[in-house]
């Protein structure tokens, strides 16, 4: 099995405690590789390597161009060696690889994009009212920020806070989940490679209670960003309240897919697949609640059930397979614990429901791609986060309902439309109520466009060119041209 090493102060290290856990990979069930099992102290030794950095290291005194250069570098390597990096992504939560590869190709834009906007952060010159007085703002960064990171896309999620906060100046401690960490930790060595210097990003790999909480409540941890469960996010906001430190926070969600009538049903399908089953409903945005016009509902179910019977399950390394195994174990039982869940309120099974065990999914945690009709909207499985390939379909009769029904539900970050009316689309966009609307297509991401979500599922955004600022705090500096300061009391 390959061991892995905390990565602090620009060096790799073994934990202080001197433990491992082993990662195990999600296709056989079976351990692969060790992964440091970080605490307290390795906490400390990474925000203080961090703090060092940026009050008092070479990075204090690097400009913002050269800050851009390095992150346009950290590109240029990560577009080069990504590929190994992705397969040990794909093996340590079981992505397809060929999923992983084209989202590793496409990663090095978000360095290159915030190290473009680097040197383009500027302040403003205030008009006043006040006679013989210039003031003008400054944008400066925050200090030490800690990112936590999920299993589900470990590598771009972290890149999602890693190029913006370099950017601004800011540097890094990194905890991914102690169930993804590997590709996290190899990702080090392209930023050793790059030329950052030590210090200014970090990594300690462990628990929550280990590692996750200790890095939220440090008191020279300026700013918290994280992406994972509602559960999670509201852990870390209560920590962080405590010292009125920022959060933005990434969490989960329940999203629509909207399916009208005058829909092209075959678009439709390829969404909901490309917006659920691709991934395996294992991301944030997963569309996972399927509402559809009930005049074309046993029409669309058709076409959506065929097109499930040609997914081939099985290794996730073999290009020819669709559908992977689950990452880890607990997400693998939560997702039979919904299945059992769907079936005691009485949803009407349509495809799958059970655990898979096709050939080649023997012993991986593999779990059948599955379709109930007739949810109602007060089941488990439509109210609550599945993180799994589970659909719940229901119907509605016109847009009033459909937009009623999309809204019902304590989350808010995407919505998916499929409708070839361009008025309803529009009308549709403003009305339901989350951070993200797609229009005939779904799970679309770009560096340029901001993510975030509405109610349960988060506080702040991510990417786009504002999100710089997120990491950022204005001062305002105040000059008096005056000969002569008067004295106040005359």
């Amino acid at each position: 099995m390959k061991t892995f090493r905390l990565f602090i102060g620009g060096d790799w290290c073994d934990p202080a405690g001197g433990k491992w856990f082993d990662s195990i990979e999600p296709y056989t069930g079976r351990p692969w590789a060790r992964i440091p099992h970080g605490g307290p102290e390795d906490v400390e030794a990474a925000v203080a390597a961090a703090r060092h950095a940026f009050e008092q290291g070479d990075w204090a005194r690097t400009n913002a161009t050269t800050r851009g250069r390095l992150l346009r570098r950290l590109g240029d390597l990560l577009r080069d060696q990504g590929e190994e990096i992705a397969r040990i992504e794909a093996r340590d939560n079981g992505k397809r690889l060929a999923e992983a590869l084209p989202q590793f190709r496409y990663l090095p834009e978000w360095l290159y994009y915030y190290g473009g906007l680097a040197d383009k952060v500027e302040g403003a010159v205030i008009p006043l009212d006040i006679p013989d007085v210039f003031n003008f703002t400054r944008y400066e960064p925050l200090g030490v920020v800690a990112a936590i990171t999920p299993w589900n896309s470990p590598v771009m999620l972290m890149l999602w806070k890693l190029a913006p906060a370099l950017a601004a100046g800011n540097t890094l401690v990194v905890k991914p989940s102690e169930h993804a960490s590997a590709s996290t930790l190899a990702f080090m060595e392209l930023v050793q490679q790059a030329g950052f210097p030590p210090g200014v990003v970090n990594v300690v790999t462990g628990f929550a209670d280990g590692a996750g909480e200790p890095l939220v409540s440090h008191p020279d941890v300026a700013k918290v960003t994280f992406t994972g469960s509602v559960n999670g996010g509201r852990a870390v906001n209560r920590t962080a309240a405590d010292q009125l430190k920022p959060v933005t926070l990434e969490l989960g969600g329940k999203s629509p897919q909207i399916v009208f009538a005058d829909a092209n049903l075959d678009n439709a399908v390829n969404g909901v697949l490309s917006g659920l089953f691709l991934s395996n409903g294992q991301t944030c945005v997963a569309g996972s609640r399927i509402l559809v016009q009930e005049e074309i509902a046993p029409e669309f179910e058709q076409r959506l059930v065929g097109a499930l019977a040609d997914l081939r399950m099985g290794d996730p390394s073999d290009p020819a397979t669709r559908i992977g195994p689950i990452a880890n174990e607990m997400q693998f039982d939560t997702i039979l614990g919904f299945l059992d869940s769907a079936k005691a309120e009485g949803a009407e099974l349509v495809v799958g429901g059970h655990r898979a065990t096709r050939p080649g999914c023997e012993e991986g945690w593999f779990v059948e791609p599955t379709v109930y009709r007739n949810v109602r909207p007060d089941m488990r499985i439509a109210r609550e986060e599945i993180f799994g390939p589970v659909a719940g379909m229901m119907t509605f009769t016109d847009e009033a309902e459909a937009v009623a029904m999309a809204n019902d539900s304590p989350f808010g970050l995407a919505a998916g439309v499929w409708t070839e009316n361009i008025r309803l689309a529009h009308r549709m966009a403003a009305s339901l109520k989350c951070g993200t609307v797609y229009i005939n297509t779904y799970r679309s991401v770009s560096m340029m466009s901001p993510a975030g979500g509405y109610k349960l599922s988060g506080i702040g955004r991510e990417n786009g060119q504002e999100m710089i600022r997120e990491f950022l705090q204005v001062k305002s500096v105040w000059i008096n041209n005056a000969e002569v300061v008067p004295n106040p009391f005359a």
